[in-house]
């Protein structure tokens, strides 16, 4: 087993070494390897060291650089050193978090962890927390939890009863709600075609004087970083509506949500601390390992109870047991990586990550600008939008920078129009990684655009 692992651990180090010099998508060889994989499965064992070598052979080549400096799609984050060294650790532990019982040291990083992450995030000390897959869970936890609130208001028992015959639950989004919360909600119960939609200004922004009349069971989802953009809703006019009708109100946080550990950029989550319930991802901007999304509900009874479950065999050490607040029982020991990642970043260092980010977007910018590119967004966050002229243009433009192997950024379409999208979240991104990355981006559009 000494061999294996450490044949592992010296075949990641070397992955993570080639980063600077690979390319941020596999080329057309790498993904045609993939095809080695399909083979019958054998009759026999095969040595593991050979199984090992065959998927560093044939997948390595095959990877998205995710992890490195060049990678702008999807709000990707890469990992910080701490949190793989952790994961290697963990992995080997092979811990079940579900209960104390089964992982002591898994149910006390969950503890430690949730409490460092209030605390960055300004959120109440006293809020229920828990660890799941992504932010689409998470927020499937959250509005759970507000299902079991908004309907124990009028005597409704969910968790016993369901949803048959229960009162309605009225449910408000942005026309730019995340397709992640629209899932949630299905997922709920409270359907994705039941929403009302409260129109947005141009960057995304729900309006706030548009939005209807709330009652004590209205369940409003507001977003802390658009996806296309990075803008925020605006959470206090909503919280002050929510306040004076009794509403639930929601954050959809995945990325945004980390702006409150920057002290310049606080002002982006005014009144963010008033909502009901958070969600947000560990593997974005945190820049832990795959998978890790984190829920937060102010009333952390209301997390309990819709995540709830009891039987004989379901041992109790008569603590906070990690089961009973979220949808999985059975999981992964995922707050050991975000406790590592907090533990070696430190407030200061997570706000430089944050804020570096930030100002490596705000430099994609100003150079796309000043070569005559359209950026369709105000760069308040980690998000550009740009447009290359016309959208077949710049429809080109994408393709060419993703073939290019420089960078990766995703295409998107922003108010009718075509984009790319340029998203910087990763630890590993330096300024050099920008300029070079920027260099690429213009040396496509001139190619398409004839230049």
């Amino acid at each position: 087993m000494r061999s294996l692992v450490l044949d592992a651990a010296d075949r990641a180090a070397g992955y993570l070494e080639s980063l600077p010099d690979r390319r941020a998508f596999p080329d057309a060889a790498g993904l045609a390897g993939l095809r080695g994989f399909d083979a019958p499965l054998p009759d026999g064992p095969t040595d593991p060291h050979e199984v090992l070598a065959e998927l560093d052979r044939l997948g390595t080549p095959a990877t998205a650089a995710s992890a490195g400096g060049r990678y702008f799609g999807f709000v990707n984050g890469g990992s910080v050193p701490a949190a793989v060294a952790a994961n290697i650790l963990a992995a080997a532990w092979d811990q079940n978090a579900g209960l104390v019982a089964c992982s002591p040291v898994a149910a006390a990083l969950e503890r430690v962890a949730m409490r460092w992450i209030l605390e960055i995030l300004g959120l109440p000390a006293g809020a229920g927390a828990g660890f799941t897959t992504g932010a689409t869970t998470a927020s499937f936890a959250a509005i759970a939890a507000a299902r079991h609130a908004l309907l124990a208001r009028a005597g409704w028992d969910v968790e016993a009863d369901g949803l048959f015959g229960a009162p309605p639950i009225d449910v408000v989004v942005s026309d730019e709600v995340h397709v992640a919360v629209l899932k949630a909600l299905g997922l709920a119960g409270l359907g994705r075609g039941r929403v009302r939609r409260v129109p947005t200004d141009a960057q995304g922004r729900m309006r706030g004087d548009r939005l209807p009349p709330l009652g004590e069971r209205s369940l409003v989802c507001v977003q802390a970083g658009n996806v296309n953009t990075g803008a925020f809703d605006p959470i206090e006019a909503v919280c002050d509506a929510a306040e004076r009708s009794g509403a639930w109100v929601h954050v959809d946080g995945a990325f945004g949500l980390w702006a409150a550990a920057v002290p310049a950029r606080r002002g982006l989550v005014r009144g963010v601390e008033r909502a009901h319930s958070w969600a947000t991802d560990g593997h974005k901007w945190l820049n832990v390992p795959y998978d890790s999304g984190i829920v937060l509900v102010r009333e952390a009874g209301a997390l309990r109870a819709a995540h709830d479950a009891i039987a004989a065999y379901l041992v109790s050490a008569g603590e906070r047991e990690p089961c009973r607040w979220v949808p999985e029982g059975s999981r992964r020991a995922r707050g050991i990586e975000i406790w590592a990642a907090l533990r070696s970043l430190g407030r200061s260092g997570l706000a430089d990550l944050v804020e570096r980010n930030c100002r490596q977007a705000a430099r994609f910018a100003e150079g796309l600008r000043a070569a005559g590119h359209e950026v369709l967004n105000d760069v308040v966050l980690n998000q550009v939008l740009v447009a290359f002229g016309g959208d077949d243009a710049t429809r080109r433009v994408v393709a060419a920078v993703q073939d290019d192997g420089t960078c990766w950024c995703g295409g998107t379409t922003w108010q009718g129009r075509a984009a790319m999208r340029i998203s910087v979240s990763c630890w590993a991104t330096t300024d050099d990684d920008v300029e070079r990355s920027l260099a690429a981006m213009l040396e496509a559009a001139g190619r398409v655009r004839g230049r």
